[in-house]
């Protein structure tokens, strides 16, 4: 999805109850729509340079390393998925380094997920 840049798929994709961890939220965001909101801002922040270099899975649950460049700035990180019995996604925690380039993705996702009444802003 992130490579196509296509996130239509993500409703089918997501438990209802999914949780995500994001490398710079310090709290875990609960459920389809805020993990839905996060996802679609990764996809298009990384999406025009990420490239998916290893990949390791088992029954129930996955990692994927990737790399990207942004503005300049290496990223390298790894997706840690898991899901359920039904095939959906229940967790999903995303790991970045190094520091600038962390940095470099924040300013870039702020833009996409900025604070309002209905959800918390990336650097929270």
């Amino acid at each position: 999805m992130i490579e196509s840049r296509d996130a239509t798929r993500l409703d089918d994709l997501l438990a209802d109850d999914v949780e995500f961890r994001s490398p710079a939220v310090y709290k875990p965001q609960q459920g389809k729509a805020l993990t839905t909101l996060y996802l679609t801002g990764a996809i298009t922040v990384l999406g025009p340079t990420v490239r998916y270099l290893a990949q390791w899975y088992d029954q129930s649950s996955a990692v994927l390393e990737f790399e990207a460049e942004l503005q300049g700035k290496y990223v390298q990180g790894v997706d840690l998925l898991r899901w359920n019995q039904d095939g959906k996604l229940t967790g999903i925690t995303v790991l970045v380094r190094p520091l600038s380039g962390l940095q470099q993705l924040i300013r870039q996702m702020t833009g996409l997920v900025a604070p309002d009444a209905t959800g918390p802003a990336v650097t929270t």
